[in-house]
């Protein structure tokens, strides 16, 4: 109806409802476009109500509507289905209107008897005062038929799905909802493209070209066959030549088809079904043996285009029957593929051909590798892991051949699966068999085995690895693989913050003419990008982050646009913009649900956000649960940063034994690696868990470890981090002078970082300190005032200190609020007020009748999130019975139905 609501002649329409003038609308629609659906929303406009209405359906033998003056509406449906006598009535109520007639008349233009002429011929004498239009229904896009995916299915449905949806059901919304239909009636967890091919053919649709199909003359049937066939549209020459059609019979064969709506012409000069679900329903009905010989001809016409499109000729040499030149246009469409950075379609192509039993092994070892290759740059697979964990053990392949797909199968399990350690073992045994028979790919397992991001290994088993594999190239001619070398030489270079990263970043071959080393320049640079956020260089490690993602894009790296994607969600929450990020998080988990590696990212982010929204219970279970990734599969920097969130949990439950054994474990960790920048979102929670846990002298030397391990290295963040944790350990030992000093150093380093929610948790940092330090020592300062001695503090003073505090806590508060740290700003809200200067207070409490006070808001608020009201209480300083009682005020208040209700009930 949107389209409808804006149509030209929908106001005229309005206006002979109201007396004004006479109306006629042609709604014109193939079948399933929504003619029915048009009429029934044009039946419930306004100013219909107080004329006649009726609807009158052609064909079906109702009793003719009156024909007297006054406002009425007419709505005609399959006008193309009238009797005669029906289509004499209509002619001569449309050639003799009365004042106040709206007629909107439906019909199907491919069921017309004359083409363009609804009522026949000759074509209807209109009178000059009837004003008329035609509406023309068009499919839906993409767009829309995503919207109809959401409101059946929810956020189940991916984006592939959504796409397979509108391109196989031709955006026609009759055929979207029955195959909704059908999706929903079994969905499951997710909706994928797999599941809208598995859907099948509508039975609506099926029977309706089955029956245009059969209601051709014989010798006319075999051009929509070889439509169905070919399954895409096609030229007349090309389609009758698969027919097995001559050009006179031919030509009259396909005039009847397209008489008959058997066909359509789908684009000028190109027919075939406008719905390409249609094809397969008549192809499933044609005999096998005319089946088998169309294909056969379909295969040797596709094979005379230039270029050759070589997965269409495979598709159809099969379907003859053809096996050997089955194979050989399967190769040659996988290797197409890959030269152009399909990588998806050379893995679903290659992964069901190896499916079939019957293929022989001379032609598995050559289509293996390929399926091998395209898998790891393209997105995961559990069937391309399932053929190639097979096929490493057959006896019969050559040990070469088998030593590349263990290199291609370990990094699959490896980045794709998160199998780690089942993936490093068959990287290994790569490295074995492939020895120095296959230099270039013993290179490629090695540097991958060099990945320093890994749990396993040591930053200096990573370097020997790495310089094993740049001898090989050294003494080899493959330029792929010196690519491949120098892609995780930069990026190991960027991650331990070596002077020369910047360099080897910048010599990435992305301009390389072989496609492999583009691939690997464009891993190198999505990696380091990675790798430079990790060490704070935002700004660097954006611009490779685009352009690393710009290459992917490019050509065809799935696998790496996705990992640059989830880095994408974490730079966004380190530069505060939270807006809309926990919904991109979701929905890129729920794409990447099958790759637990790549989701990582988005888990940590949507995790953390939950925190400071205080939801506690979703963040423990974003950051532990629904498919993250264990510790022991997830890359170094990111499980270190989990491991921080989690303690810092720990630490608002109040439970420092429990934070500081996980602090032990997280540090560990990384001084095993020796990469100490990784560290930098662990150090301050850890050493403040430690040392609350009561071992001051271990959080003294974790810090020192910290210092150390940075020495001679860029790394921002990590700096930033050092005097954070010095803060956190000073601000533990009761030093609070030189904890506020500390802050206010980490502070001003967050400040230069553009990160603004930990430059408001150190600011806040500061300030407490400094509050709490000046309560302790104002008894003496109330003591020297009694003694007589002037006591008075200037602006560097006390007091001064004590309302630069103040002022920078509210600034702190107003950062929390933009941000959305719900749980935050509820705190930092409680020490502000609890230091707010005595001038500022006033005397009593004040009347909010039926409003909500500051501290009501900030209970519902929290309440909203999910916090019980002993976690509350813990935040806000307040007894579990003052939160019950708040909680009670706000319901009753707001008049929300339940906690959860609170946020969006408040005023």
């Amino acid at each position: 109806m949107a389209a409808v609501r804006r149509s030209p002649w929908l106001a005229p329409l309005r206006q002979a409802l109201g007396g004004n003038g006479s109306v006629l609308v042609l709604v014109e629609g193939s079948a399933g476009l929504g003619k029915t659906r048009a009429l029934h929303g044009l039946s419930g406009l306004p100013e219909a109500a107080e004329a006649r209405r009726t609807l009158w359906r052609c064909g079906a033998a109702q009793e003719r509507p009156e024909t007297v003056p006054g406002p009425a509406l007419l709505l005609v449906d399959d006008a193309h289905r009238a009797t005669p006598q029906e289509r004499a009535w209509l002619r001569e109520v449309l050639e003799r209107p009365w004042e106040g007639l709206a007629a909107v008349v439906a019909y199907r233009p491919e069921e017309v008897g004359t083409a363009g002429l609804p009522l026949g011929a000759p074509a209807v004498s209109y009178p000059p005062g009837l004003a008329v239009f035609r509406h023309r229904l068009r499919a839906w896009g993409v767009d829309r038929v995503r919207r109809a995916a959401s409101e059946v299915l929810g956020e189940q449905a991916t984006h592939e799905a959504v796409a397979r949806l509108h391109a196989c059901s031709g955006g026609v919304p009759q055929v979207v909802a029955d195959l909704l239909g059908a999706l929903g009636a079994g969905r499951g967890s997710r909706c994928t493209a797999a599941d809208v091919d598995a859907a099948g053919v509508p039975v609506r649709l099926a029977e309706l070209v089955l029956s245009r199909t059969d209601a051709l003359a014989a010798a006319d049937r075999p051009v929509v066959w070889a439509a169905a066939v070919l399954g895409e549209p096609a030229g007349r020459d090309e389609l009758l030549s698969v027919a097995g059609m001559d050009g006179t019979r031919g030509r009259a064969a396909l005039l009847a088809a397209l008489a008959g709506a058997a066909l359509s012409e789908v684009a000028q000069g190109r027919y075939g079904f406008p719905v390409p679900l249609a094809a397969t329903a008549v192809r499933e009905r044609v005999p096998g043996p005319v089946r088998e010989e169309l294909h056969g001809r379909a295969a040797r016409v596709l094979a005379r285009r230039r270029p050759v499109p070589w997965a269409e000729v495979a598709r159809h040499r099969g379907a003859a029957g053809r096996r050997k030149s089955w194979l050989k246009a399967v190769e040659k469409a996988a290797l197409a593929a890959v030269e152009s950075g399909h990588h998806q379609e050379a893995i679903g192509l290659l992964e069901r051909t190896l499916a079939v039993p019957e293929v022989p092994a001379r032609y598995r070892a050559r289509l293996a590798p390929l399926l091998a290759r395209s898998a790891v740059v393209g997105l995961r697979s559990d069937q391309t892991v399932e053929v190639l964990t097979q096929a490493v053990r057959d006896p019969g392949l050559p040990v070469d051949v088998r030593g590349q797909l263990r290199l291609d199968l370990g990094l699959m399990l490896a980045n794709q699966v998160g199998d780690l350690a089942a993936g490093m073992r068959e990287l290994e045994a790569a490295v074995e068999e492939l020895g120095e028979v296959r230099p270039a790919l013993t290179s490629r397992a090695m540097v991958a085995l060099a990945m320093p991001e890994w749990p396993t290994g040591t930053l200096a088993g990573h370097r020997e690895w790495l310089r094993r594999a740049a001898g090989l190239v050294r003494a080899g001619d493959s330029e792929e693989a010196r690519a491949a070398v120098a892609a995780n030489h930069a990026s190991l270079a960027v991650a331990c913050g070596d002077l020369q990263a910047r360099e080897l970043v910048a010599a990435l071959p992305v301009d390389g003419p072989p496609a492999g080393c583009r691939e690997h320049a464009a891993r190198g640079l999505c990696n380091a990008a990675d790798a430079a956020l990790w060490r704070g260089s935002y700004q660097w490690g954006g611009e490779l982050l685009s352009a690393g993602l710009d290459l992917s894009a490019r050509i065809g790296a799935s696998y790496t646009e996705q990992t640059a994607q989830g880095t994408r969600l974490l730079l966004d929450w380190w530069a505060g913009r939270w807006a809309g990020l926990g919904e991109r998080c979701e929905r890129f988990v729920a794409d990447t649900a099958d790759m637990p590696v790549v989701a990582a990212d988005a888990h940590l982010v949507r995790g953390m956000l939950a925190f400071v929204q205080g939801d506690w219970t979703q963040a423990v279970h974003w950051l532990t649960a629904l498919g993250a990734p264990a510790p022991e599969c997830t890359r170094m920097p990111l499980a270190a940063t989990t491991a921080g969130a989690l303690i810092r949990l720990a630490l608002v439950r109040d439970d420092p034994p429990a934070a500081a054994e996980q602090a032990r474990a997280a540090w560990t960790a990384v001084a095993e690696k020796g990469i100490w920048a990784w560290a930098a979102e662990l150090a301050p929670w850890a050493v403040e868990a430690v040392a609350r846990a009561g071992d001051a002298a271990a959080a003294r030397r974790m810090t020192a470890d910290f210092v150390r391990g940075l020495a001679g290295q860029d790394a921002p963040s990590a700096r930033a981090a050092v005097a954070w944790s010095r803060a956190a350990l000073e601000e533990c030992e009761g030093r609070r002078p030189e904890a506020a000093g500390s802050y206010r150093q980490a502070a001003d380093a967050y400040r230069e970082l553009s990160r603004p929610y930990a430059w408001a948790l150190t600011t806040e940092g500061a300030a407490r300190c400094s509050l709490l330090d000046g309560a302790d020592h104002s008894g003496a300062r109330d003591e020297t005032a009694r003694n007589g001695v002037d006591g008075t503090a200037g602006e560097d003073g006390a007091d001064g200190g004590r309302a630069h505090a103040v002022a920078s806590l509210r600034r702190c508060v107003e950062q929390y609020t933009e941000l959305g740290a719900v749980y935050d700003a509820a705190r930092a809200r409680t020490l502000l007020r609890s230091h707010q200067p005595s001038e500022v207070r006033r005397p009593g409490r004040p009347a909010f009748d039926d409003r909500l006070s500051p501290r009501e808001r900030e209970v519902a608020e929290l309440a909203a999130r999910g916090l019980m009201n002993r976690e509350i209480a813990v935040v806000l300083h307040l007894s579990p019975r003052t939160v019950e009682q708040h909680v009670a005020r706000a319901l009753r208040k707001t008049g929300a139905l339940s906690r959860r209700d609170l946020l969006r009930a408040s005023p």
